[in-house]
């Protein structure tokens, strides 16, 4: 059910219980932190270093420079999609809507005082 895990050498997924994810130099390291068996001191968990993928990228074409750029391994990101669906890491659409406004008020209060702060140099022109 899920082969990418499985691929790796995880032979119980089911026992899962969260993941981390981070960015060392030109590798990406996987934790995965198992369910705490009765007895045990500490949760067991692994760790795996994938290496990111190299690329090139027209940066301007008529000078024809290019940039040098890192990306994820392609099997980290269908790994990281079983572990979501292992972990039940959803993100809903209430959350989503909810941040859009918060950041809607936020630039509406910024743009209501930059207003005020230019209309008050306005003044001081008079």
């Amino acid at each position: 059910m899920y082969p990418h895990l499985t691929g790796i050498g995880i032979e119980h997924p089911e026992t899962i219980d969260r993941y981390s994810l981070r960015q060392e130099a030109a590798n990406d390291i996987l934790k995965i932190y198992f369910a705490r068996q009765k007895g045990e001191l500490f949760a067991k968990s692994v760790k795996f270093k994938f290496p990111r993928h190299h690329k090139s990228v027209v940066v301007n074409s008529g000078n024809r420079e290019y940039k040098e750029i890192t990306e994820i391994n392609r099997n980290l990101t269908f790994i990281i999609d079983e572990l979501d669906q292992l972990t039940q890491r959803k993100h809903t659409e209430v959350d989503v809507k909810k941040k859009i406004l918060n950041d809607l008020r936020h630039l509406e209060q910024v743009v209501t005082h930059k207003i005020a702060e230019i209309e008050a140099d306005l003044e001081k022109l008079k």
